[in-house]
C-alpha cells in the first residue's frame, strides 16, 4: 500500500468503495495527507467524497475527514468559497489539521476566506439582514483564542475592528492593560477607510478605556487622547475631559489645550471656548487660561517668537539669485518674491526687500500682486499688527469705488496678504468684516480677487454663512478674475462640511459659466467642501468624473483625494491610478498622480515604489505629477528613495518636469543636514547652477528658485508636514498644499505653501504660560541635526597685467639673481631664527606627527526655544535632575537603534514619518518652585499705527520698519512715512 501511495493514490481511493465504514474512515484520513501530491487524481472522485460527508452511515470522525478532504480538493482547484464551506463542516478535523506541518498555506487561505465571510456576515447581521453561521462563528472564536494565547494581540485587534467585535478589543485590554494596543486600534480605524459612522463609534468606545492621564506618568497615550478628541470634534466630550483635569491636573489641562489647537478646526475650538464653565474661586483662573490658549493666538505668538529668534536665512543665496534672474521678467520677479517669502516665512524679517527697493519697484501688474502678498507670508502669524504692517498698501477707507491701474494690484495683494497673516488665528472677526466690506464695495476685480482669497484663507473652516453669501455674489458677477478667487474661497469657508446646497450651487454655476478660471476655482472649491468626508463624497466624485469638461474632472480628482486624505484607501488609490493612465486630458492625468500624495502622506516610504513607473512615463504631465507626489508625501523626511527618483528628473528633457523635480527636492530635503542626507550638498549646488544659467529654461530656473526657498523655509526652522504632532491630519497644511499645486495655472496661489510650514522647536512654558530658561539634551551628534553651513562668497580674482616683452639676456640675468638670493635665504633660515619661532622636531623613533581631527561629542545641550527637527525629537531627553520636566513625553516613538543601520543618519530616515508626535509647545512642571526663576525675554516691538488712509488706526509706519522709519513702497501713489535724510524711494515703473 505504501509503495503504491508513492506514485498514485489509486489504492487508497479504492478503499472508499469498501462497504466497511472503518476502512472508509482510514482511507479518508490517508487521503488528507496525500492531497498535495495527488489532488488532481483525487478530484475525479469528489462526488463520492461529498456523498460520504453527507451520509449518516459513517462515524462522525469519518464525516469530518470527508469534509476536510473535500475542502482541500476544492482549495487546489481554486474554488476557495467551496473550500471554506466544507472546512466549516469539518469541525474538529480542520482545527487538528491546522497544526499539521505542510498544511500552513491551505489553512491560511481558508482562515482568510473565513474572516472575510465573517466580516460580511457580521455587517449584514448588524444591519438586520441575516444571521451568522454558528460554525463560522466557532472558527473565528478559535482564531481570536489562538491569537490571544500566542500574544498576537495586534492581529486579533485588526480582525476585531473589521468584524465589528469591539468586545474582543476590550477583553484584550483588560487582560494586558497595554495602552499601546488601544493606540494601535485607534490608528488602525483612523488611518484606513472605515465608514465615518463606525469610526466615530470605535473612537467613542476606545476613549474611556484609556486610563486617566497624569503628569507624573508622562504616558505616550496623551497623543492618542488628543487625536481622538480632534477627530471627533465633540465640544461636549472635550469639555467633560478638561473638567476632569481641573483643578488637580491643571498643567496637563493646559497641555491638552495647546495640543488641541494644533489640530482642531476653528469652529470646534470656538465652541469649546464658549462652553467652558466659569469655575469657582479656585478654578476660575485655570478656565480663563484655557480660554486664552484655545483662542489659538497664544500658540501663534510663541511660534512667531521662535522663528524670529532663530532666523538663520542665508542672505547670500537670495543675493545670488537676485543677481542671476532678470528683474524685468515677470516670471523671474515672481520667482524671487516667492523664494524670499518662503525663506523668511513667519520671521517678520523684510531686510531683503528693504535692501533691494529698486528691484522691488520693477514689479508690475500681477508680479506686484505677488510681491505684496509675499509680505503676508513673511509676517504670517503677526496678527496683532497685521493692519499696521499692511496699512500702507491696503485700500483707503471710504474708497468704495476701488483703485484702478497699477495701484489695484498692490492693494489686492495686500488684502490677500492680510488673509495669510491671519490664517488660523481664530476670532478674526474684525479682519473678516473688513475683507467682506471691500469684496462687496470695490469695483476693481483685482481688489476683489485679493479680498476673496484673503477672506477664504483667514476664515478657513469657519463656515460663516455671511462670508459665503458675499463670495457667492462676487461669483455671480461673472468676472473671470474675481470669480476664480471666489470659487476657491467658497470652498475654504465651507471646508469639510459636505454641504449639499453649497455643492449644488457651485456645480450648477460651473456648468453654466464660460470662464475657465471660474470653473477651475469652483472645481477646487468643491473638493475642499468634501474634505475628510470619505464615502459621503462618492456621489460627487462619480458625478464630476463623468463630466465632459476636463476642468470638472480635474476637480473630481482632487475631491476624491481630499475626501480620503491620509487614509491610504485602496479603492481611491486604484481609481487615481486608473485616471492617471486613461484620461484624455493631460491636466487631469497630472492631477491624479499628484493627488496620490494626499492619500499616502502617512506612509511616505510607500510612495516611491508606487510612483516609480509613473516617473518614467512617456507623458511629461504624468512625470510632472510624480515629482509633486513625491515632494508632498515625502516632505521633510529626507527619504533617499524619493531623492533617487527625483535627482535624475532634474535633467529631464521637458522644462516643467524639471521644474517639478526641483520644487519637490526642496520639500523632501527641508531641514535636512549633510550628515543625514548625503545628497543635500549636490542639490544646493544644482539649484545655484540652474538659477545662474541664463541659457536654461525659464520654468526650470523658476523651479530652482522655489526649491531654494522651500529647502530653507521659515529661516531654516520649519518643516513641511501634512499631519499634526498628535498624528491627526493637519488640515491647514493639506489645504495649503492643494492650493500650492494650482500655481501651475496661477502663480499667486503658490504663497499658500506657507500654510504647511510647521515650526520645529521645543518651547517650554511654566504654569503661568511664561518661558523659563532651562536646558535639555539631544543624545545625537550635533552634526546630524545641525543648520546648513552658510554659503561662501566667491573668491575675488585678481586681475593680472599682460606680460611685457623681456629680452633674453635680461631674463638670464634675473634668473641668476633669483638663484643666488634663494641660496642665501636658505642659509639664513638655517643659521638664524626669528623671535617666537618654534622648531618642530619629531621625537626619536617616531614619525612626523599628523593633524588629528577633533572627535565630535555624542550629545549636545540645547536651551528653551531651540530648533529641534522632527527626526531629532526621538533623541531628546530631560535629565531627572533638571528643575523643569515636561508633563507629557516629547516624542511618541523611541530613537532608532544605531545597530539597525550602517549609520545613525540612516537610522533617522526610518520607515515611519517622524514629523508626527512630539515637540512643539510643552507645559513644564517646576520641581523646585521655591527657587527664583529666570525667564526668557521676548522681543518686544512697538506697535505703530497704519499709514495714512489705512483702516483701523492713525498714520504711522510699518512696524517691521520701525528701525528705519519707512515702509516698503510698491506704488508711486502709495502713502509714505517721513523718510530719513538722504533716502530715495523707488517709484512705480508701470506705464
Amino acid at each position: 500500500m505504501v509503495a503504491l501511495s508513492q506514485s498514485s493514490a489509486a489504492g487508497v481511493l479504492a478503499l472508499l468503495f469498501d462497504p466497511e465504514p472503518l476502512l472508509k474512515q482510514y482511507a479518508l484520513k490517508s487521503l488528507n495527507s496525500l492531497v498535495p501530491q495527488f489532488w488532481a487524481e483525487i478530484s475525479e472522485h469528489i462526488a463520492l467524497i461529498e456523498s460520504l460527508y453527507e451520509s449518516e452511515d459513517v462515524p462522525q470522525e469519518a464525516h469530518d475527514q470527508a469534509a476536510l478532504l473535500a475542502s482541500k480538493v476544492y482549495y487546489y482547484l481554486g474554488e476557495y468559497d467551496e473550500a471554506l464551506s466544507f472546512a466549516l463542516g469539518a469541525g474538529s478535523a480542520f482545527e487538528e489539521d491546522s497544526r499539521t506541518p505542510g498544511s500552513e498555506e491551505y489553512v491560511e487561505t481558508v482562515v482568510s476566506k473565513a474572516i472575510d465571510r465573517y466580516i460580511q456576515s457580521r455587517t449584514a447581521e448588524q444591519a438586520g439582514e441575516g444571521k451568522i453561521d454558528p460554525r463560522l462563528q466557532g472558527i473565528i472564536e478559535g482564531i481570536f483564542r489562538r491569537c490571544i494565547e500566542d500574544g498576537e494581540y495586534r492581529q486579533a485587534i485588526g480582525i476585531a475592528l473589521e468584524s465589528r467585535r469591539l468586545d474582543v478589543i476590550k477583553h484584550i485590554y483588560e487582560q494586558t492593560h497595554d495602552t499601546a494596543l488601544l493606540s494601535y486600534a485607534m490608528e488602525a480605524v483612523l488611518d484606513t477607510a472605515f465608514p465615518l459612522a463606525y469610526r466615530e463609534q470605535v473612537l467613542k468606545f476606545l476613549f474611556p478605556l484609556f486610563p486617566a492621564p497624569t503628569s507624573d506618568a508622562k504616558s505616550p497615550h496623551v497623543y492618542s487622547l488628543t487625536r481622538i478628541l480632534v477627530t471627533l470634534s465633540s465640544p461636549e466630550m472635550t469639555i467633560n475631559f478638561l473638567n476632569s483635569l481641573v483643578p488637580s491636573q491643571k498643567l496637563l489641562a493646559y497641555q491638552f489645550a495647546f495640543d488641541l489647537v494644533e489640530g482642531g478646526s476653528q469652529d470646534f475650538l470656538e465652541a469649546i471656548r464658549k462652553d467652558l464653565p466659569e469655575g469657582n474661586e479656585e478654578s476660575k483662573p485655570i478656565y480663563d487660561q484655557l480660554r486664552k490658549i484655545l483662542r489659538g493666538q497664544e500658540s501663534i505668538k510663541l511660534y512667531l517668537e521662535f522663528l524670529k529668534r532663530n532666523n538663520k536665512v542665508d542672505m547670500l543665496i537670495l543675493k545670488n539669485t537676485k543677481e542671476a534672474l532678470e528683474p524685468r521678467s515677470s516670471i523671474y520677479h515672481t520667482a524671487l518674491s516667492l523664494q524670499n517669502a518662503f525663506m523668511h516665512a513667519g520671521t517678520t524679517s523684510d531686510v531683503f526687500l528693504r535692501e533691494n527697493l529698486e528691484w522691488l519697484a520693477l514689479a508690475n501688474n500681477w508680479s506686484k500682486f505677488s510681491a505684496a502678498a509675499a509680505i503676508g507670508v513673511i509676517h504670517k502669524g503677526h496678527f496683532q499688527e497685521s493692519m499696521n504692517i499692511l496699512g500702507p498698501y491696503l485700500p483707503a477707507q471710504g474708497a468704495e469705488s476701488g483703485s484702478t491701474g497699477s495701484t489695484a494690484y498692490s492693494e489686492g495683494g495686500a488684502l490677500y496678504a492680510l488673509g495669510l497673516v491671519n490664517a488660523g488665528c481664530g476670532s478674526g472677526q474684525e479682519v473678516e468684516n473688513y475683507l467682506r466690506n471691500l469684496l462687496k464695495n470695490s469695483q476693481s476685480e483685482v481688489v476683489q480677487h485679493g479680498a476673496a482669497l484673503g477672506l477664504g484663507v483667514a476664515g478657513m473652516g469657519g463656515k460663516s454663512a455671511e462670508a459665503y453669501d458675499d463670495l457667492k455674489q462676487a461669483l455671480f458677477s461673472d468676472s473671470a478674475v474675481a470669480g476664480e478667487a471666489a470659487g476657491y474661497a467658497m470652498g475654504l469657508i465651507m471646508l469639510g462640511t459636505a454641504d449639499a446646497t453649497s455643492a449644488e450651487e457651485m456645480l450648477t454655476y460651473a456648468r453654466e459659466t464660460q470662464h475657465e478660471k471660474i470653473i477651475r476655482g469652483l472645481a477646487i472649491g468643491l473638493a475642499l467642501i468634501f474634505y475628510g468626508r470619505q464615502e459621503e463624497a462618492d456621489d460627487m466624485v462619480k458625478l464630476l468624473m463623468a463630466e465632459k469638461d476636463p476642468i470638472l474632472r480635474y476637480g473630481g480628482v482632487y475631491t476624491l483625494a481630499l475626501a480620503y486624505a491620509g487614509t491610504s484607501n485602496n479603492a481611491a488609490i486604484r481609481q487615481l491610478l486608473h485616471v492617471a493612465v486613461s484620461d484624455t486630458s493631460d491636466d487631469v492625468r497630472r492631477a491624479a498622480v499628484t493627488s496620490l500624495a494626499f492619500l499616502l502622506f502617512k506612509n511616505p516610504q510607500q510612495v516611491p515604489r508606487i510612483v516609480q513607473l509613473l516617473s518614467e512615463s512617456y507623458n511629461p504631465h504624468v512625470r510632472c505629477g510624480a515629482t509633486l507626489a513625491l515632494g508632498i508625501a515625502c516632505a521633510g523626511t529626507g527619504l533617499q528613495d524619493a531623492v533617487d527618483i527625483l535627482e535624475p528628473m532634474t535633467r529631464d528633457s521637458v522644462d516643467f518636469v524639471r521644474q517639478g523635480a526641483l520644487i519637490a527636492l526642496g520639500m523632501v530635503l527641508v531641514e535636512q543636514s549633510e550628515a543625514s542626507s548625503p545628497s543635500l550638498s549636490n542639490i544646493r549646488q544644482l539649484y545655484a547652477k540652474i538659477v545662474s544659467d541664463k541659457h536654461d529654461d525659464p520654468m526650470a530656473r523658476f523651479g530652482a528658485a522655489l526649491g531654494q526657498g522651500l529647502i530653507d523655509a521659515g529661516g531654516r526652522n520649519v518643516t513641511i508636514s501634512l499631519q499634526s504632532r498628535a498624528g491627526s491630519r493637519n488640515t491647514s497644511a493639506i489645504v495649503g498644499m492643494v492650493l500650492f499645486c494650482q500655481f501651475w495655472y496661477w502663480y499667486p496661489l503658490a504663497h499658500c505653501a506657507c500654510l504647511a510650514f510647521e515650526p520645529t522647536g521645543i518651547i517650554g512654558l511654566d504654569e503661568n504660560l511664561k518661558a523659563p530658561k532651562f536646558e535639555f539634551i539631544s543624545n545625537a551628534k550635533p552634526s546630524l541635526f545641525a543648520y546648513p553651513s552658510p554659503t561662501k562668497p566667491p573668491k575675488k580674482e585678481t586681475v593680472t597685467k599682460v606680460a611685457t616683452a623681456v629680452l633674453s639676456t635680461t631674463a638670464k640675468v634675473k634668473a641668476r639673481e633669483k638663484r643666488k638670493a634663494a641660496a642665501e635665504g636658505e642659509t639664513m633660515a638655517t643659521d638664524e631664527k626669528k623671535d617666537g619661532d618654534v622648531e618642530m622636531k619629531p621625537a626619536e623613533g617616531t614619525s612626523t606627527p599628523t593633524k588629528t581631527r577633533k572627535s565630535e561629542p555624542s550629545f549636545e545641550k540645547l536651551s528653551n526655544f531651540s530648533r529641534v527637527t522632527p527626526a531629532q525629537l526621538a533623541y531628546v531627553s530631560f535629565p531627572p535632575e533638571n528643575r523643569y520636566q515636561p508633563v507629557r513625553v516629547v516624542s511618541s516613538r523611541p530613537p532608532p537603534s544605531p545597530k539597525a543601520s550602517k549609520s545613525p543618519a540612516a537610522a533617522v530616515l526610518g520607515s515611519e514619518r517622524s514629523a508626527a508626535g512630539g515637540g512643539g509647545i510643552l507645559i513644564m512642571a517646576d520641581t523646585r518652585p521655591g527657587e527664583p526663576t529666570e525667564y526668557i525675554e521676548f522681543e518686544t516691538q512697538a506697535a505703530p499705527a497704519a499709514a495714512p488712509g489705512a483702516p483701523g488706526a492713525p498714520a504711522a509706519q510699518n512696524p517691521a520698519a520701525a528701525s528705519s522709519g519707512r515702509h516698503i513702497a510698491l506704488d508711486e501713489n502709495a502713502p509714505e512715512a517721513d523718510p530719513p535724510q538722504s533716502f530715495e524711494y523707488p517709484f512705480d515703473h508701470d506705464t
